[in-house]
């Protein structure tokens, strides 16, 4: 039987299905000569280059958006649990 290949590419994506070692997985993801895409050390597509200035940026934009939509959700938590939904008076005028 034959063997089936273990990294390549379907569709202009990578994919590398070999075992991972230390040294790879760190290697991987510090490329200082490459762009702020690199392939995955295992798996099926890209990740980000941590030499790479800007995958710093991207990680501070979404902890910061993840940041602010917890914030959100606590406050809307205590909005609901302090509003006082006691009876209400409507008055309707009959014209």
């Amino acid at each position: 039987m034959e063997d089936k290949p273990t990294s390549g590419e379907i569709f202009g994506i990578p994919y590398n299905f070999e075992r991972p070692s230390i040294g790879r997985l760190l290697s991987a993801h510090w490329q200082p000569d490459e762009g702020m895409l690199v392939e995955k050390p295992f798996g099926i597509g890209y990740s980000l280059n941590l030499a790479n200035w800007r995958s710093w940026v991207v990680l501070a934009v979404a902890g910061g958006l993840y940041w602010q939509s917890q914030q959100a959700e606590k406050s809307s938590v205590s909005e609901t649990a302090t509003d006082d939904d006691g009876p209400v008076e409507v008055i309707v005028d009959d014209d």
